[in-house]
């Protein structure tokens, strides 16, 4: 099963990197797609290669969907959001942060479910459906890598959060 990462111009990258890290240490199949599969520019300026068009990933390889922030006008779309409620109907793991929310909103993931948007809070998980702010991007790498169980243990996750959310040195 793959996990796929929604890719455009202005995707901001700092918000999915921690998570990306976490999906190649534990040997997932990882496939950045972008609408037409031609390459993006990140916010941060990186040049990057979609491995693929949005319509050539197909829905039901697909173990988790996330959706970094950025300027989100250009994959707000009909294919796009029809393709977000075609995962949400399969249960698949559906991950948006910043402006991703907004797209999942959009699209009506989140009806009848808590997200950012609906509560004051930096990170929620509801229905297999994880919203977070921007300032969450840690908390939403390891709470999606929870949810995908990459943890080999509540020790690897304890190491985990000590590190990278309290900057503990490793051991």
């Amino acid at each position: 099963m793959k996990d796929v990462f929604l890719l455009y111009d202005t995707s901001c990258f700092f918000e999915i990197v921690i998570l990306n890290y976490f999906m190649s240490l534990t040997g997932c199949e990882i496939v950045y797609c972008s609408l037409d599969g031609q390459p993006i520019q990140a916010t941060e300026g990186y040049s990057v290669n979609a491995d693929m068009a949005l319509k050539d990933v197909d829905p039901q390889q697909i173990r988790s969907f996330i959706v970094p922030g950025g300027d989100i006008s250009a994959i707000n779309t009909d294919e796009v959001r029809a393709y977000l409620r075609e995962l949400k109907s399969r249960r698949v793991l559906i991950g948006g942060i910043c402006a991703g929310v907004d797209l999942l909103n959009h699209a009506g993931i989140l009806d009848g479910l808590e997200s950012t948007l609906s509560a004051d809070r930096d990170l929620v998980n509801d229905g297999r459906v994880i919203t977070a702010r921007a300032n969450a991007y840690v908390d939403f790498a390891i709470e999606t890598a929870k949810e995908l169980e990459l943890f080999e243990d509540e020790a690897d996750l304890q190491e985990t959060i000590d590190f990278w959310k309290y900057h503990k040195r490793a051991e």
